[in-house]
């Protein structure tokens, strides 16, 4: 059986009227479509161009009343140069405000400069509000202005980032910083070229990072922090310096002044507080402890007072052109700074001729100001060390004293003290001498004080 066939139909005839009136009607709305798209583009760029006369209008009122607050002398110096461009982008969400600050800005001009700094940062939210501030010290620092501040600027910018903040608008009242942030001026040592570098290149991980200039009451805020944060630390840097002083003045070499801390101070370390008497006087403490007691002889040459040890004294019965006797030999040496020759028995120069027993019977008092330095101590009840034979003043402090020698005793009776603790039942302190009445800051010219 043969497949059905199927018969194709056709279709309806269509007239050339109502074909044409379709085409009409789909370009009209073609048409339509067309003018609504270009109608909203000239609707947005009447709106941007509306937002863009609002913003320029915003800068200029706040421009034109920044200008107003400048000084007339200020004006007269740099007015040329205030700018402040229009940006046109977005504004970033966060402001990264940063103040380096050295102590030498507010010390006075006759006090000591403790050599520290201090870097104030505080991460602001643009509407407002306080992110995160940061007050650090910079111990021993060594630098001008420009440093501090780069290395506070780097410290906000490091935060920024560590808190996950991918574009800032940095703000500095500081001229010598914006100008190097965007390169019009270049850094003319290594040093801060390095660290401009290092500032730029972390700059390069934010996706926007704009810089702002603007004047400097605009950044009180962390000028506060900065002066607050420096005043605590130069606080701690005198009193610092004045533990220092006092352990050296009494014959000691200071540790760490922080609670706990047993490490003691290096010369290096202590330059930048430390004047240049008492850092030689540190270094003799230094160098006395390196000694041990019984080794430690002076020279007895009042202009030279060298501290030498048993075996740096020089030995004149070795030396090739020596005019001394074989009896000499025993207690006859040479210092080693000035070559006066002394006797080690009896601590005084050399007695030619005589025994140190001829010596002490016709001399009970070496030199004459011996005689009277014995007076004035009996006078003002100072006490003589039993090993060193140092004349020791008790001008401030408890009765347990410690000689330059390093021999502990009790000031009012004399006994030894070991191993910390008195051998006497004398008291340990008066409340006159533990209280100071004068604040003797003034150590410039000043001698040990405590040692004759």
């Amino acid at each position: 059986m043969p497949p059905p066939r199927h018969r194709r139909r056709r279709p309806f005839p269509e007239s050339s009227s109502d074909a044409a009136y379709a085409f009409a009607v789909q370009a009209a709305d073609l048409a339509r479509a067309e003018q609504d798209r270009r109608d909203a583009e000239a609707c947005r760029a009447a709106q941007a161009r509306a937002a863009a006369s609002a913003r320029i209008a915003a800068h200029d009122a706040l421009f034109a009343r920044d200008l107003a607050a400048i000084p007339e002398e200020q004006w007269a110096h740099d007015g040329d140069y205030f700018e402040r461009p229009v940006d046109s982008s977005p504004r970033p969400l966060f402001r990264v405000f940063s103040k380096g600050m050295p102590s030498r800005d507010v010390v006075g001009p006759r006090d000591r400069d403790p050599s520290i700094a201090v870097l104030a940062v505080a991460v602001c939210r643009t509407q407002g509000g306080v992110v995160l501030r940061i007050q650090k010290p910079v111990e021993r620092f060594v630098g001008g202005r420009m440093i501090v501040e780069v290395m506070a600027l780097m410290e906000g910018l490091d935060a920024a980032l560590g808190l996950g903040i991918r574009s800032v608008t940095v703000v500095t009242g500081y001229r010598p910083l914006y100008n190097h942030m965007l390169g019009i001026w270049r850094p003319s040592g290594k040093k801060l070229a390095d660290m401009m570098n290092q500032v730029l290149s972390v700059r390069r991980k934010f996706d926007q990072c704009e810089v702002s200039l603007v004047e400097p009451n605009q950044v009180s805020y962390v000028i506060k922090l900065a002066t607050d944060s420096l005043t605590v630390q130069i606080a701690k840097a005198l009193a610092a310096n004045e533990h220092v002083k006092v352990k050296l003045l009494n014959g000691t070499l200071p540790a760490c002044p922080q609670e706990g801390c047993t490490t003691k101070l290096s010369v290096e370390g202590s330059r930048v507080f430390l004047s240049p008497r008492l850092l030689e006087i540190m270094v003799q403490r230094m160098r006395e402890g390196q000694i041990p007691p019984s080794q430690k002889i002076y020279c007895p040459y009042p202009k030279c007072s060298a501290l030498m040890s048993l075996g740096e004294v020089i030995h004149p019965m070795q030396e090739s052109s020596s005019r001394y006797t074989a009896a000499d030999a025993a207690t006859l040496r040479k210092c080693v700074k000035c070559r006066g020759s002394f006797c080690l028995s009896c601590k005084v120069p050399w007695h030619d001729g005589m025994s140190c027993y001829e010596y002490k019977m016709r001399y009970p008092h070496a030199r004459p100001e011996d005689a009277k330095l014995q007076n004035l101590a009996r006078q003002r009840l100072w006490r003589q060390c039993v090993k060193c034979k140092h004349m020791i003043e008790l001008a401030e402090g408890c009765y347990h004293m410690i000689c330059v020698c390093g021999y502990e005793f009790c000031y009012t009776c004399g006994k030894e003290w070991k191993n910390k603790k008195a051998s006497c039942s004398c008291p340990l302190w008066d409340e006159r001498n533990i209280i100071r009445e004068e604040d003797d800051d003034d150590y410039e010219d000043d001698d040990d004080g405590l040692y004759y």
